[in-house]
């Protein structure tokens, strides 16, 4: 294969990919100036979605494995959307014994067709733009509220398990948690709030990212939203149609949730703009509204136990929607996107993490001092030094990258949180 010489562009990024120099032959090859890109962009930008899933995590490891680098062939994105052929080398960037970045060599394969380049799109790579999409791992916030609601009413004798109707149940909430993912990324999109963040924790803020990795169109992406609503609205038909005396009770619990899916970022309400609006609704959905809907559509009765039993769960998710809004911050408060993080500036906002983590823990204690859940539901407090350590690292790192343990940490401690209640009540 020959190789256009004059031009080789030279990229440098830092490990999360974020570009910090791009020479002229750079800009020539890919269509963007410097000024479009340095501090505002990640490498990313220039190749297609399903190159970024399937292979340049492998590419980067190569690397770093080598002190040489790793170079292939593979296709590259211009500015204008047009696909080219390219060499490449990436080489690990190390500065003082220490690894800093990766720089990226291209060089134009004139004669070669872009689609002879393209690198394989395994089934895996495939189901991983299906998980990027939906930001599927996230359901964990609806599924655990959802098992333990059903747990606690068991326990409380207040049904009887039907497996047909905790399927739609779970299916339902599942598909509105969906709904709200798809319609938020949208709605981020389409007011530009997405495009003006270049320092989200991947994978945890920021959005999916799809649409700026050409894995959906804007138009696509809001059908998929809409469609999870309808499968959402659809499975609740159902419920209602199961519950034997106040059939559309369940439309108080599913109303809200739409309501909330489609309005927390989109016009004209941008609920999450509306300095904690925001976060008030993602606490009652994915705690205290979740728990006594699924009780509602398991008994037909509408119990305020059960929606007291979902505030602990609610605040710890409220904690991850909080924790993960800190590398957002400067973005969001250029783009209007005012929720409580950028109200109060990032020193404060840590001090209210705290509050959240502490309040979640103490209102599961007070839940047990009421009668409202057996001692069982204690062990769900074995989760609490964690989030006092976590709570510490985030004042300490809440305006530095190593802020990102602290992301993955708050998952972590609501899903263990979360799971140690279940099993507690059931087992205890």
């Amino acid at each position: 294969m020959s190789e256009t010489r004059e031009i080789v562009s030279v990229i440098t990024c830092d490990l999360e990919g974020r570009i910090e120099t791009f020479n002229p032959n750079a800009e020539k090859l890919f269509g963007y100036s410097a000024d479009e890109v340095i501090g505002k962009k990640r490498v990313s930008l220039f190749s297609p979605g399903m190159v970024v899933l399937g292979h340049v995590a492998n590419w980067l490891d190569k690397a770093k494995e080598n002190k040489d680098g790793y170079s292939t062939e593979t296709t590259f994105v211009r500015k204008s959307g047009e696909q080219f052929a390219a060499s490449f080398k990436i080489t690990a960037t190390i500065i003082k014994g220490k690894h800093v970045g990766y720089c990226g060599r291209t060089r134009e394969l004139k004669d070669v067709s872009p689609e002879d380049t393209m690198p394989h799109t395994s089934l895996l790579t495939k189901f991983i733009s299906i998980v990027a999409i939906t930001r599927l791992p996230f359901l964990s916030a609806t599924w655990i509220p959802i098992i333990a609601a059903v747990i606690w009413g068991l326990n409380a004798s207040l049904f009887q398990m039907d497996w047909t109707l905790f399927t739609l149940i779970f299916l339902g909430g599942s598909f509105l948690h969906l709904a709200a993912n798809t319609y938020n990324d949208y709605f981020d999109w389409t007011s530009g709030t997405d495009q003006l963040n270049n320092d989200y924790f991947l994978q945890l803020s920021g959005g999916s990212r799809a649409i700026e990795l050409g894995l959906i169109t804007e138009k696509k992406l809001f059908q998929l939203a809409t469609v999870f609503l309808a499968l959402a609205g659809t499975l609740g038909l159902g419920i209602m149609a199961s519950l034997d005396d106040d059939k559309f009770g369940l439309l108080y619990y599913g109303l809200a949730g739409a309501f909330s899916a489609y309005f927390y970022t989109g016009t004209p309400l941008r609920l999450v703009a509306r300095k904690g609006m925001g976060e008030l609704l993602i606490g009652l959905n994915y705690g205290p509204l979740m728990t006594m809907g699924t009780v509602f559509a398991m008994s037909g009765v509408h119990s305020w136990d059960a929606f007291m039993f979902g505030i602990p769960l609610g605040l710890l998710t409220t904690a991850i929607l909080w924790i993960n809004q800190f590398p957002d911050r400067a973005s969001d408060k250029i783009a209007g996107k005012n929720h409580l993080v950028v109200v109060l500036g990032l020193e404060r906002a840590s001090w209210g993490y705290l509050i959240l983590m502490i309040s979640a823990f103490t209102s599961l204690y007070t839940l047990f001092f009421y009668e409202i859940v057996t001692e069982g539901a204690l062990l769900g407090l074995l989760a609490a030094p964690f989030a006092l350590y976590l709570s510490y690292y985030v004042m300490n790192n809440y305006d530095r990258r190593e802020l990102a343990l602290s992301n993955w940490g708050t998952i972590g401690i609501h899903s263990f949180c979360g799971i140690l209640m279940i099993l507690g009540i059931q087992y205890w």
